[in-house]
């Protein structure tokens, strides 16, 4: 695959590629080796966080794969537990990555006491500055948490990463990231997802590639970052290999009303 991927241009001007590689419960020998297969594979972008336990190994799958460091977006995470020790944690992801900096650190969910929120962020800002990470943002936020934190600072949150699928696709929700120019990333793109669904399983089949292939280029089409997660090989691959189709506006529209109440 041609690692010349599609991106989205984050607010301060680094390009995030729309197709990143989920390391979730991927741990051990098991999510090195899943990681270095999919830098193998043609992916460009790895996501993990401090919770998931596999810094390390993500780390050592890059620095394994051969690919320079600049060519790899790599996405680690504030866990809730941490308020309060934002730079310490960044510390110690950027030692158990072997890197020098992150291109995008996030707030994994929002802390538990509301108050800790801008707090927080004023601190995801700092360990930007500090040149820690090229660029923060949050998860699991909703639209008026975002809100508190623009008003808050004047500085708005690079990415959301929340859970997205074909059926959970909310119009509102897109069109409230893409005002306020966050850049929204989907996470659990099957979970939710029948993959035997009528309407994925025919445009799957006028494109010649799987439905699962579909939902993630319908992501990538509608400017969406999705972050696929497996440790089996061929699907790892299997989810690397949509960029050899694209989706008409007609195919676009079936799919979003898959998430229409």
């Amino acid at each position: 695959m041609d690692h010349e991927q599609p991106t989205v241009v984050l607010p301060g001007g680094d390009r995030m590629p729309l197709l990143g590689f989920g390391t979730w419960q991927a741990t051990g020998r098991a999510g090195y080796d899943a990681v270095l297969t999919a830098l193998d594979a043609g992916y460009r972008h790895v996501d993990t966080a401090t919770m998931y336990g596999n810094e390390e190994e993500c780390g050592r799958a890059l620095r394994d794969s051969g690919l320079r460091r600049e060519d790899v977006f790599v996405t680690t995470k504030l866990p809730p537990e941490r308020v309060g020790r934002e730079r310490a944690t960044i510390e110690e992801s950027l030692a158990a990555l072997g890197v020098d900096r992150v291109d995008l650190w996030l707030v994994h969910w929002p802390p538990a006491d509301p108050a800790q929120s801008v707090p927080v962020w004023r601190e995801m800002l700092a360990a930007r500055d500090a040149g820690l990470a090229r660029a923060v943002g949050v998860s699991n936020y909703a639209t008026a948490q975002i809100d508190e934190l623009i008003q808050a600072t004047g500085e708005r949150p690079a990415v959301n990463q929340i859970r997205w699928s074909p059926s959970l696709y909310d119009r509102r929700s897109h069109e409230e990231h893409r005002d306020r120019g966050v850049v929204l990333e989907g996470y659990s793109p099957f979970k939710s997802t029948d993959l035997a669904d009528p309407v994925l399983a025919r445009i799957a089949a006028a494109h010649d590639v799987s439905p699962a292939q579909v939902v993630l280029r319908w992501h990538v089409d509608h400017g969406i970052v999705v972050i696929p997660k497996s440790v089996t090989p061929e699907r790892i691959r299997a989810n690397a290999d949509i960029f050899g189709f694209s989706l008409t506006a007609e195919e676009l529209r079936d799919i979003d009303a898959l998430g229409s109440p």
